[in-house]
């Protein structure tokens, strides 16, 4: 499981699709891999000591705002966090533009053109996951890197439209 406490952990985390959008493959993939290595490992502690985890994260976009809401591991809510998606909507729309250049370059590109477009994702994958940890330290909430890059990724799939 993850590192530091076993309480300090996220179990679960649900993404509150209000309807289902069909994916690409690769988007899809991504999803189910930034879910699968959150639970194997991640940090995640809400600060407020009444409230303790392991946690279990339910993740939607209201309008614009990011809804954080943390469950226990009985999926009783504890808290939530709303987010305004004011400064991440830039940030997004940016990468999914450097990720449909990935997507198109892997299939033909040379593999230096490859890894160039791929710093690029990554430097605009980590610039959203600090914010969202910066984000979540403000409301209370605090994660390790690797654990915000992985929500930074389901934060993206929830900004897809069908």
């Amino acid at each position: 499981m993850g590192q530091g406490s076993k309480t300090e952990v996220i179990i679960d985390v649900r993404l509150d699709e209000k309807t289902f959008v069909r994916r690409r493959p690769e988007v899809e993939h991504e999803r189910k891999v930034a879910i699968y290595d959150l639970l194997e490992e991640n940090h995640f502690h809400v600060l407020d000591g009444s409230v303790t985890g392991p946690y279990t994260l339910h993740l939607s976009i209201d309008g614009d705002k990011l809804c954080v809401d943390v469950h226990d591991q009985s999926d009783m809510p504890l808290c939530a966090a709303f987010l305004s998606l004011k400064g991440f909507r830039n940030i997004v729309k940016e990468y999914f533009m450097v990720c449909e250049s990935y997507y198109s370059a892997i299939r033909t590109a040379s593999p230096s053109a490859i890894e160039s477009i791929d710093m690029g994702r990554r430097g605009l994958h980590n610039e959203g996951a600090e914010m969202l940890r910066e984000r979540l330290l403000e409301k209370g909430i605090e994660s390790d890197g690797d654990t915000t890059r992985r929500l930074f990724t389901l934060v993206c799939v929830l900004h897809i439209r069908g």
